[in-house]
């Protein structure tokens, strides 16, 4: 069974759209994580390629690790080029946006955010800088910013086949797309679906792209999704449990031979800390000899110092 990565199937639904083509160019923006509720890896792991847009500069650096065959960018795309003030919200990353009221709406969950200056450009000028010619599929998911990155665009030049929009505004899921998709439909782009969360729309000089378009949303039970099939460890049907686990023995058993400041940044990352103090405390403790010992009593039962029977 296939899986699907997105929240809300739109990958599948785009999958039916695109059936027996190859390959292809996407403009992802609001890209995310490039695995985790993304849109466009689908395609990217089927051979596909485009521009991935993320202003949240540490899932944008993911890319080039994960998705090296993609151009990503860290930044906005609104209504004009320069800068504007992006809200990063902590932990719940999907929700960060340029609206400050939904930012706000958002320590409702008991979260903050931060609000910084941020490169923006036009989707016109997006797709000048790289040198777009022929668009599969535009993906626009701005939590409530969706009309700034579509009036941005310069609909002559570039033509995506399918435009999907996130259409409900944030957290409420109450319809939002009466303030764009009258300019969208201007443009000649004819709406062919909503899956309760987005809007598909296909350019009109592409009937046979409308003819495969499912015109309901598909059955949830259609594919597999990334959520059910859980953490690689600790789940026997995830794809990648047998590499988790030869990989998870090798890293046990090298423990000791890791370099403490890399120690120091993993348990960083799992409690989740900022302060400086607090980090620079975490580097004393994995330079004492008791932590040393832990290290050891872990390592020990990968490394064969504990004969252990599986």
């Amino acid at each position: 069974m296939e899986l699907s990565y997105s929240q809300n199937l739109e990958d599948y639904h785009l999958s039916l759209a695109f059936a027996g083509q190859a390959t292809g160019t996407y403009i992802d923006i609001g890209a995310g994580h490039p695995i985790a509720d993304n849109v466009s890896f689908w395609f990217y792991e089927r051979g596909w390629q485009g521009v991935v847009v993320e202003p949240q500069s540490k899932l944008a650096a993911l890319y080039a690790r994960l998705r090296p065959r993609d151009i990503a960018v860290t930044g906005l795309v609104g209504r004009a080029n320069g800068e504007a003030d992006f809200h990063v919200v902590r932990r719940l990353h999907g929700l960060s946006t340029t609206k400050e009221g939904v930012a706000k709406a958002t320590q409702a969950f008991g979260v903050d955010y931060q609000t910084i200056r941020t490169p923006t450009m036009t989707l016109a000028k997006l797709c000048e800088s790289h040198d777009l010619g022929t668009i599969d599929f535009l993906k626009i998911d701005v939590e409530g910013a969706e009309a700034d990155v579509l009036f941005g665009g310069d609909w002559e030049r570039f033509r995506p086949k399918v435009v999907v929009a996130e259409a409900v505004s944030p957290m409420a899921s109450e319809p939002s797309w009466q303030d764009w998709e009258p300019f969208l439909i201007a443009q000649r782009y004819r709406f062919v679906l909503f899956d309760t969360l987005n809007r598909f729309y296909v350019a009109e000089e592409y009937p046979e792209i409308v003819a495969r378009f499912p015109t309901e949303r598909a059955s949830w039970h259609a594919v597999r999704h990334m959520y059910e099939i859980g953490r690689a460890p600790q789940n026997e049907e995830h794809p990648d449990h047998a590499l988790v686990r030869e990989l998870t023995r090798g890293f046990w058993a090298s423990l000791p031979y890791l370099d403490p400041t890399l120690i120091a940044s993993l348990l960083g990352r799992a409690r989740q800390l900022e302060n400086f103090d607090d980090l620079a405390a975490l580097a004393t403790m994995v330079e004492s000899e008791q932590f040393r010992a832990s290290l050891g009593r872990i390592a020990c039962g990968y490394d064969g110092g504990q004969v252990i029977e599986e």
